[in-house]
């Protein structure tokens, strides 16, 4: 079913059971996001929120919140919008597979922008929106689904144009009331070279904020797209109806939209912005961004608010991942040929853990080991979002071609089997970083490190620690995550100045500890049976918590040639450090407020 607007998908999901109507007053202030965990945990229904305190306009949640429901929302046009992709990746396609060509072409029908008028034709102002706000630490309220719209300042056409789901704080910090709202775009994103143009001109960037309209242009903002592919063409693709739009005092408003605050971003001027219970289940703190002054507030007559709440994985957005590697997954491997597979881990926050699959045939008549995989490790981090992957784990493809890498176990297990921890450990230090990650010392500056593994196992994993198996003082409750891979309690972190001797006591004692051969892995952590608990846990302590040029430590450790590597076990110290930032916390009594209303008799009785 195509939709032309946020109602027709929310009468779409009442009608086949997918929606609840909750007519009681809520107060945007944290009671809203709790709700919408709690039913989105339970794997319940969207919630169309028809009284929202101190509003004057309805609010929609947890619209993607299952699976399931994700895909009922985007077919059928999700099979013409992979088709479109693979078509760009491979315009040989079209000739092999005539469908998949047919397929791509009533795509690209609707890809192009049309203007169109009477779009948006009411006016309010942001203190009437629902102000949403989602942890208790907030800055304020934000706009929780922004599809961020802005035009090149030297050719303002909308093919030159970037869509993107940058952070949108409208409320709090030293922002002017109604006047003043927070753009918070991360490193790598479209904007900033919009941004930086009109800098060098001196001049205020145009830019509008649409949002709800068709769920495609909110998939749209979130795509990551060639920098020559306009995310409007991708959504018009994808909602298979165009784009459609109208031109009011130099700023776009989109013709499907139910609501466009337009503004300007100013040059050379920010002001602190944040904090934020984000995405990888810790607060961004608050940092100088730049802010639009408000020019207009638009909507439609019975515009939605919609919005999500962000946290610890697995959240809402996930099955936005979990869609955009679908679409994307033969384009991938087609733009970047050798590479058979990628999965940036969901679990671990995304950005701080990718793994991937690549052939390995360079010199195939000597035992196999990592060449080529290690030119494609190279090629990932150059490509868009993918260079913003902290670890990079890369395996040979020849060496198991059905490994799943979205078995993360799984894959785990055949890397640790394989990795010569002397030779395959590949560092770049004092590079840039995901915005989001605080395990480096400076807003987006930290480490990568590539991990690659090709050839036969070296090492049988171990399930259980060897028998004798001890620690050095201040290290104590060692317990196993998985097979080869074990997890310590250590002393609490103080400084780097310190730590470096602190875990010299633990690498020279375990220099003299007999049968870890098998458990290749020890994670120093804060509270080892908690990282053990789940092995989505142990991805989340691990590489969210810990910076790879500071935090990798080894036994019988040692630099060649201004290599570093290990013969030993490798050891990730991914304990809290003082300048990280803290994680998400709901507010107990809403908490348990919230809980009450899900009790018989009680206004979400049924949804949790």
């Amino acid at each position: 079913m195509k939709f032309s607007s946020l109602k027709e998908t929310a009468a779409f999901l009442q009608k086949i059971g997918e929606l609840a109507v909750i007519d009681h007053e809520v107060d945007p202030h944290l009671e809203m996001a709790e709700i919408t965990r709690q039913v989105h945990r339970a794997k319940g229904p969207a919630l169309l929120f028809t009284r929202v305190k101190h509003a004057g306009f309805p609010a929609l949640s947890n619209l993607f919140g299952t699976w399931e429901r994700t895909r009922k929302i985007f077919e059928p046009q999700l099979a013409q919008v992979k088709a479109l992709v693979d078509l760009r990746s491979d315009p040989s396609l079209a000739l092999r597979s005539p469908a998949r060509g047919l397929n791509a072409a009533k795509a690209l029908i609707h890809a192009l922008p049309v203007r169109t008028h009477g779009a948006l034709s009411q006016k309010t102002t942001i203190d009437r929106l629902p102000l949403i706000q989602c942890w208790p630490k907030d800055g304020g309220a934000f706009v929780l689904l922004p599809q961020v719209f802005s035009r090149d300042p030297e050719r303002p056409a909308m093919l030159t144009s970037n869509l993107g789901m940058y952070r949108v704080q409208l409320t709090g910090n030293a922002y002017a009331p109604n006047r003043e709202i927070g753009l918070h775009y991360q490193i790598h994103r479209g904007i900033s070279a919009h941004h930086k143009k009109a800098m060098a001109m001196d001049r205020p960037l145009k830019v509008s904020i649409f949002i709800g309209g068709p769920p495609a242009h909110t998939l749209a903002a979130v795509m990551p797209l060639p920098e020559n592919v306009p995310e409007i063409a991708f959504a018009g693709a994808l909602a298979g109806r165009n784009f459609r739009y109208r031109e009011e005092n130099g700023f776009i408003l989109s013709g499907d939209a139910d609501f466009c605050i337009t503004g300007l971003l100013m040059p050379h001027a920010t002001k602190p912005e944040g904090p934020f219970g984000d995405h990888l289940g810790y607060y961004s703190l608050t940092h100088d961004f730049p802010y639009l002054k408000v020019e207009a507030v638009y909507h439609r007559p019975g515009a939605i608010f919609p919005f999500t709440v962000v946290g610890r994985p697995p959240q809402e957005d996930s099955n936005f991942g979990r869609l955009i590697h679908e679409i994307t997954r033969t384009a991938i491997t087609d733009t970047l040929p050798g590479v058979t597979g990628v999965n940036a881990v969901d679990d671990a926050g995304v950005h701080p853990l990718l793994l991937a699959k690549a052939h390995e045939r360079y010199v195939p008549y000597e035992s196999r080991q990592p060449r080529e995989i290690l030119t494609h490790a190279s090629a990932i981090l150059g490509t868009g979002q993918l260079s913003l992957a902290k670890y990079l784990c890369i395996c040979a493809h020849e060496d198991d071609p059905g490994l799943d890498l979205n078995c993360e176990q799984d894959f785990f297990k055949h890397l640790l089997e394989r990795i010569d921890f002397s030779r395959d450990i590949h560092f770049i230090t004092r590079t840039t970083m995901d915005t989001l990650d605080y395990s480096g010392r400076g807003l987006n500056l930290g480490s990568k490190v590539v991990f690659a593994a090709a050839g036969p196992r070296i090492r049988t994993l171990e399930s259980f620690l060897p028998e004798g198996f001890s620690l050095p003082e201040g290290f104590k409750a060692p317990v196993m995550a998985a097979p080869g891979m074990a997890v310590v309690k250590g002393p609490g972190f103080q400084e780097y100045e310190s730590e470096g001797r602190v875990m010299g006591r633990l690498t020279s004692h375990l220099e003299k500890v007999e049968g870890l051969e098998g458990i290749p892995l020890i994670v120093v952590a804060d509270d080892p049976a908690f990282a053990a608990k789940s092995f989505a846990n142990f991805l989340w302590v691990t590489f969210l918590r810990s910076n790879p040029s500071h935090d990798i430590y080894g036994v019988n450790e040692r630099i060649v040639h201004k290599h570093w590597g290990c013969s030993g076990s490798l050891i990730i110290d991914a304990r809290i450090k003082p300048f990280h930032a803290s994680p998400l916390e709901p507010d107990p009594e809403i908490e348990r407020r919230v809980r009450e209303m899900g009790r018989a008799g009680g206004p979400l009785a049924g949804l949790i």
